[in-house]
C-alpha cells in the first residue's frame, strides 16, 4: 500500500514537457540535427558575411571571369568582374528574407483560410474551398510572374506574389485538423461552457493543430527561396539586389565558358533548400504522437 505514492511520485518524475520528448525525437534524427548546423552557418552568413566582408556586390573589383583563389577573390569574379563570394553573401540575405517573408504570407493566408473552413460548415467552407481549389490548379510560377510583372520587380511584391500562390496546402492541412479536433470532448465542452467562436479557433482548437502547420511552414521556406529564384533567373527581379537566382540568371549565357558562375550559386541554392527540407522532416517525426509515442 505505502509502495503506490511512491511509485505515482517516480511516474511524475518521469513526465517531461513536450517540447522536451519533442526535441529529444528531434535529436535523434542525425541528418535533420545536421541540416540545423547547416542552416544555422547559413543565416550566420547572410547576417554577418556582408558586414565582415564589406566588398559592394555590384562593384567591378577585377577582370572577369577570374577563378575562384586568383587574386584573393575566394569564389573568383563574374562576367562584369564582381567579386562573386560578396555577390553569394549578400544574395543569401536577400534570398533568406524574402523565402521567410513569402512563407509568413502564405501561412497567415492558409491558415485563415483553413480555419475558417474547418470550423464553420456550410455556405462558408464551400466558398472557402472552392476559393483554395481555384488557386490551387493555377500554375504557380506562370500566376507569380503575372503578378510581378503587373505590378513591378519589388521585393515586397515578389514576396507577395510567392505567398499568394503558396497557401493552398497550409489551408487544407489546417481545415483536416479543424475538422478533427472540433470533434473532440474539451472542445465540445468550451462551447457548451459559452465561449466564442474567435475563442474556439484561436485559443483552443489552433494551438493543438499546429503541429503539422508548423512542419509545412518549414518547408515552405524553401520553396519559396525556389520560387524567388525562379523569378530572379527570369530577370523578374528588384536590379538593385543581389540574389542567388540572379546571379545565375546573369550569368547563364556563360555557363561553358565560366561554370563555377552558376554552379556556386546553384550549389548555395540546392543546400539550403536541402537543409530546409531535413530539417522539416526532423520537425515531423518529433512533432508526430504517434511517432512519438513509438
Amino acid at each position: 500500500m505505502n509502495d503506490a505514492p511512491i511509485i505515482a511520485e517516480e511516474e511524475i518524475q518521469k513526465a517531461r514537457h513536450p517540447f522536451a520528448e519533442a526535441w529529444e525525437m528531434f535529436r535523434r534524427n542525425h541528418a535533420a540535427v545536421a541540416a540545423l548546423i547547416v542552416l544555422i552557418l547559413i543565416v550566420l552568413g547572410a547576417i554577418f558575411g556582408p558586414i565582415l566582408y564589406a566588398t559592394d556586390p555590384f562593384e567591378m573589383v577585377w577582370s572577369p571571369f577570374s577563378p575562384p583563389g586568383e587574386e584573393g577573390f575566394l569564389l573568383g569574379t563574374d562576367y562584369l568582374g564582381r567579386d562573386l563570394a560578396s555577390m553569394i553573401l549578400n544574395g543569401a540575405r536577400v534570398s533568406i528574407i524574402i523565402g521567410l517573408a513569402a512563407a509568413f504570407v502564405s501561412v497567415f493566408i492558409g491558415v485563415s483560410v483553413g480555419a475558417l473552413a474547418g470550423y464553420y460548415s456550410g455556405i462558408i467552407e464551400e466558398i472557402l474551398m472552392r476559393v483554395t481549389e481555384f488557386f490551387q490548379v493555377l500554375p504557380t510560377l506562370l500566376f507569380s510572374m503575372v503578378i510581378v510583372a503587373l505590378f513591378g520587380a519589388s521585393l515586397p511584391m515578389i514576396t507577395f506574389a510567392i505567398g499568394v500562390v503558396s497557401w493552398t496546402a497550409v489551408a487544407r492541412i489546417t481545415r483536416s485538423e479543424f475538422l478533427r479536433i472540433r470533434e473532440l470532448e474539451y472542445v465540445t465542452a468550451s462551447r457548451a461552457s459559452g465561449a466564442k467562436d474567435m475563442k474556439l479557433i484561436f485559443r483552443i482548437i489552433l494551438p493543438n493543430a499546429l503541429p503539422p502547420i508548423i512542419v509545412q511552414s518549414a518547408l515552405m521556406v524553401g520553396s519559396a527561396i525556389l520560387f524567388e529564384a525562379g523569378l530572379s533567373f527570369l530577370g523578374l527581379t528588384d536590379p538593385n539586389v543581389v540574389s542567388w537566382g540572379q546571379i545565375i540568371g546573369s550569368n547563364r549565357q556563360y555557363i561553358l565558358d565560366a561554370s563555377y558562375t552558376v554552379t556556386i550559386p546553384g550549389l548555395a541554392i540546392f543546400i539550403t533548400v536541402l537543409a530546409i527540407s531535413l530539417v522539416g522532416d526532423g520537425l515531423n517525426d518529433a512533432l508526430n504522437p504517434k511517432l512519438r509515442q513509438r
